[in-house]
């Protein structure tokens, strides 16, 4: 039986992972020149999976819905970044719009587990 810690088995985990590859796929095809927004955009999405990490591993409930809305706030952030570079037309469309598509489903899962204050029973019934 393989160990996990308690945050690699949230659905909502597991789908931001999928977002920090779509992000880091999108900053590593921006055009020289956009290097902030690179930066900004791997930045954001690894918040989003640190903060949820480390509200999974708080005991308290009110230190768990903290650090999962300050997830949801990275999680907004970057669906802004990657509106920026649609507009911009700096990146692939479909690439973009797989990235919100994640973004959307995992602030959906924040905010369950946000107003639940507990990892699990949210966290199944918000994902699929």
């Amino acid at each position: 039986m393989k160990e996990t810690f308690t945050h690699e088995n949230l659905d909502v985990y597991r789908r931001t992972i999928d977002f920090v590859v779509v992000a880091d796929e999108v900053a590593a095809n921006l055009q020289r020149g956009r290097s902030y927004l690179a930066d900004q955009l791997r930045r954001a999405s690894t918040s989003i999976a640190f903060n949820i990490a480390e509200g999974a591993g708080e005991f308290s409930r009110p230190e768990k819905a903290r650090f999962y809305r300050i997830a949801k706030r990275s999680t907004t952030e970057s669906a802004a970044i990657l509106d920026v570079c649609l507009r911009l037309e700096l990146s692939d469309t479909e690439k973009i719009q797989q990235g919100r598509a994640l973004l959307l489903r995992i602030v959906a899962m924040l905010t369950r587990l946000v107003q639940s204050g507990t990892d699990a029973d949210a966290d199944a019934d918000a994902g699929d």
